[in-house]
């Protein structure tokens, strides 16, 4: 593996591949172009690069089960703009990333963060402050709180919200222990049928590499954002990808960026015959990916028993936030709140001699764990169609902050300068809320690039069935340009 200048590529990337249980072998497949880095007090656009270098890479070993494994290229820029924002609308806006009171307070004895996105978080975090939605009010409430007993009031009341600790302090911390304990992907392989899913790598005379995942059913019960992006990634394979919401959901500021590629549906599961659908959508099912917190599916009737037992060839991967053992294993978390309880946002502030939480430049936590879903997904397709039965696969953001290590000694090297058109393929892409341009792929197949036969989507915009009949054609607007590789 070799970056463009001949030296040897990151460290991350093997602990990734080792992670993935692949061989070490594979990883000369893979070249990392560029130069730069996402300004952070981590290696962030490292992590990009590795995260969606294992991915491709995973997608390439399959290929190479049914003949010449592909060459995969990344480029280190195009990974970390797509840690961010991936679109750019055209006489149009996203919605505001945050709610008006979310964000940073200072506490009694510290910092803490208030996650009030969800109007139910928001709700509970103001019924235990006893104060107005305001950000005034809510800050002068925080600040006669220990930030410890605040956490824990807000958790306790249905809410989102982390004490800023510092790296040591979580290692030290009995959730932090666990974490550490834990492997970064967690596989566990079943005994199951066959699966009869085989990739279409079909390559017409002149043409390269033909969708890797073709016609590869993937019901996607995830949300903002890590989950998303996996099931992104996979649509940009070939993946049929049908995410199901329940009625009345929605994360406005996130969906255009994270449905391209998809189909979107609603169903009711305490209803009768909206559960008889999702049974059938899932009984058709190769890929499940889901990002509940632990024991949300169980209530609902679908723990992963009942789900095996429904589709006993089923690759089952899973997302939770802090973990799958310890106390906090089923707290709601988000990347920025993680970032907060595992010492990244306080390693920033010391970092940058800051007076307040200094988190990582992009929500890195998410994107990084949803590639690594991704590629977890597609480790258990060569162990299925390799006949070994089915595998399931969990990860949690906490694990993926260990990958980040430490913090820099020094600045990061060459700052990246912001996107700019030649950052966007051609064309325009057609989305629910208007046309777009959307980022170049960041990885390369043997010359092509992933892409996207569908706009981004309403959450709720189509019906809950498989389909192959194509949405708004944009696969021509995401093709790299052609290098001659």
């Amino acid at each position: 593996m070799h970056a463009a200048d001949g030296a040897a590529v990151p460290s991350l990337m093997s602990a990734i591949w080792g992670a993935l249980d692949m061989p070490a072998s594979s990883l000369n497949r893979l070249r990392i172009e560029g130069s730069g880095a996402l300004p952070s007090a981590f290696a962030v656009t490292e992590l990009a690069a590795s995260a969606i270098g294992a991915a491709s890479l995973a997608v390439s070993e399959l290929a190479g089960l049914f003949g010449p494994a592909p060459a995969v290229t990344v480029d280190r820029r195009l990974a970390s703009l797509w840690f961010g924002w991936s679109i750019r609308p055209l006489g149009w806006k996203l919605p505001p990333v945050w709610d008006a009171i979310a964000g940073d307070y200072r506490a009694a004895d510290g910092w803490i963060r208030l996650h009030t996105n969800a109007p139910r978080h928001r709700a509970a975090a103001l019924s235990v402050l006893g104060c107005k939605e305001e950000r005034d009010a809510v800050a002068s409430a925080v600040a006669t709180w220990p930030a410890d007993a605040l956490e824990q009031a807000v958790v306790g009341a249905g809410g989102c919200a982390a004490a800023m600790r510092t790296m040591q302090e979580w290692a030290n911390h009995t959730q932090g222990r666990a974490v550490a304990a834990e492997p970064l992907i967690g596989f566990t392989r079943t005994a199951a049928a066959p699966l009869a899913w085989r990739p279409s790598l079909g390559r017409p005379l002149g043409r390269p590499l033909g969708r890797p995942l073709d016609g590869l059913k993937v019901l996607d019960l995830t949300r903002v954002l890590a989950g998303p992006v996996a099931t992104r990634f996979l649509a940009g394979c070939g993946a049929d990808v049908l995410r199901i919401d329940p009625p009345g959901w929605d994360e406005p500021s996130v969906v255009p960026v994270v449905t391209l590629g998809k189909r979107c549906a609603r169903l009711d599961l305490h209803a009768a015959a909206d559960r008889d659908t999702f049974e059938h959508l899932l009984g058709q099912a190769d890929v499940l990916v889901h990002g509940y917190r632990p024991g949300a599916l169980d209530a609902l009737g679908y723990g992963e028993a009942r789900r095996r037992a429904i589709r006993p060839a089923l690759i089952d991967v899973a997302l939770d936030a802090y973990g799958w053992s310890g106390p906090w294993q089923a707290r709601r978390g988000f990347d920025s709140l993680v970032q907060m309880s595992a010492g990244i946002a306080a390693a920033g502030m010391a970092w940058q001699r800051a007076d307040r939480p200094v988190p990582l430049p992009v929500q890195a936590l998410d994107h990084a764990t949803g590639y690594l879903m991704a590629a977890a997904v597609v480790r258990g397709l060569i162990h299925a169609v390799q006949g070994n039965g089915a595998m399931t696969a969990r990860l949690s953001l906490a694990r993926t902050a260990l990958l980040l290590g430490q913090p820099l000694a020094e600045a990061s090297p060459a700052a990246f300068l912001p996107d700019t058109d030649a950052d966007y393929a051609p064309g325009e892409e057609a989305t629910s809320w208007g046309p777009a341009k959307r980022l170049l792929a960041p990885a390369v197949f043997d010359g092509a690039a992933l892409r996207w036969d569908r706009g981004a989507s309403q959450l709720g915009s189509a019906a809950p069935s498989w389909g192959n009949s194509p949405g708004s054609p944009v696969a021509e607007i995401h093709e790299r340009p052609d290098t001659g590789q």
